[in-house]
């Protein structure tokens, strides 16, 4: 039997998706900048995606840009914000657990002269809300905050955070990225304050290489490339159409019957981390319980193993998962965000981390179950690692 339980990375595509897609491959294959009747065809239907992708999220009135997913997103919000407010200030806040995609570019602005605060977390990873309240000035541009971490689920009080900066500076922009939330746990911008959202579509059974940036219009943010015309003003190429269209049926897809889906996730969550807790010894969840946790996230440390060969135990088995961040797992190096939530190094080298979705089902998390213990208790067996350190090796 397989399982996969690596969603947080990326996702299988729903058949139906691929099917909304073909004909825009082989029919309906009209440049969407031309006025031609297949170019009108194409035209016609990257806008109904950009209006019922803006309607998932409340964002009716607001603009979308397609990109080639959250990464470029990112990319498109903080630096286009940064060129574009920079004759108005230099500072960016943004945390300490935030996606690499984001923190790669705050350090790229930093180089170029801004002042980057990263706000710090709590052990389950939550912002400092005082420390942001303290940090918001008159040289404030940009507050970039995800709304769910990736890799232990932290659901951050996203409302909260919008009002703090709505009170202490109106002008500033509030960017939240989404890949990790996104057709999982719902957000309404306009109610959140949230001024550009970023999301991606391989995260929910869509297409790979498609996401978006979701912005209010009337915001001062500039293109950070340049090149043919598009149907964007902030993104030069020719849109991809198929992959448009695949992301709103996948979003389709997630937000049908959306209550009755989540509470399905929240049964495999809760199973999982039950038998988790009751059948394995020495373990330490990372990230909060209950409501304010990701319906799909599941992260433990097994103690005194290290996450690797428990990764390739189960995938021996058919079992499909991550060690500590998807977008580091050739890394060495602890994960940022186990290391900013006080995860002792050794305990964080063991980290698992199991995404799940609504594909999964009871008996693919019971047979995970069944042989994730034989493995932890294997692999204990023949570790060097005692007492929570490793041994001295000759």
């Amino acid at each position: 039997m397989d399982a996969y339980l690596d969603n947080g990375n990326t996702t299988p595509v729903d058949k139906r998706v691929v099917e909304a897609m073909e004909p825009y491959f082989t029919e309906k294959y009209g440049h969407p900048l031309f006025i031609y009747s297949k170019g009108k065809e194409a035209h016609t239907a990257v806008e109904e995606s950009k209006d019922y992708i803006a309607e998932t999220v409340g964002a009716k009135g607001y603009s979308v840009t397609f990109t080639s997913g959250a990464t470029e997103a990112n990319d498109l919000a903080l630096r286009g914000v940064a060129k574009a407010k920079h004759t108005e200030g230099n500072h960016i806040i943004t945390s300490n657990i935030e996606n690499p995609s984001v923190l790669r570019i705050c350090e790229e602005l930093e180089s170029e002269g801004f002042d980057v605060d990263y706000l710090e977390v709590d052990e389950d990873g939550f912002v400092d809300l005082n420390q942001l309240q303290k940090l918001v000035s008159e040289e404030t541009v940009l507050v970039s905050i995800g709304h769910v971490s990736g890799e232990i689920g932290t659901i951050q009080p996203i409302s909260k955070i919008g009002k703090i900066i709505r009170d202490e500076n109106p002008a500033v922009l509030f960017h939240s990225n989404a890949a990790a939330s996104y057709g999982r746990v719902p957000i309404d911008v306009r109610e959140a304050g949230v001024d550009l959202l970023s999301i991606s579509a391989h995260k929910i059974h869509g297409p790979k290489g498609v996401g978006a940036l979701i912005s209010r219009e009337g915001i001062d943010i500039e293109p950070v490339n340049y090149g043919y015309l598009s149907l964007s003003e902030l993104r030069p190429g020719t849109e991809n159409v198929p992959g448009t269209v695949g992301f709103q049926k996948a979003a389709e897809l997630a937000f049908e019957d959306f209550e009755n889906k989540t509470e399905h996730i929240i049964g495999l969550r809760d199973r999982m981390m039950n038998g988790i807790e009751n059948s394995i010894s020495d373990v330490v969840l990372h990230g909060p319980k209950g409501k304010n946790r990701s319906p799909t996230n599941v992260n433990y440390s097994f103690k005194n193993i290290e996450g690797e060969s428990i990764l390739m135990h189960l995938d021996a088995r058919g079992i499909s998962v991550a060690t500590g961040s998807a977008c580091a797992t050739r890394k060495l190096e602890p994960s940022h965000v186990l290391t900013a939530i006080g995860v002792d190094p050794v305990v964080a080298h063991g980290a698992i981390r199991f995404t799940l979705s609504r594909m999964n089902t009871e008996e693919e998390i019971d047979y995970t179950l069944e042989v994730l213990p034989e493995v932890v208790e294997k692999l204990r067996e023949m570790s060097p690692m005692k007492n929570g350190r490793e041994e001295e090796r000759e």
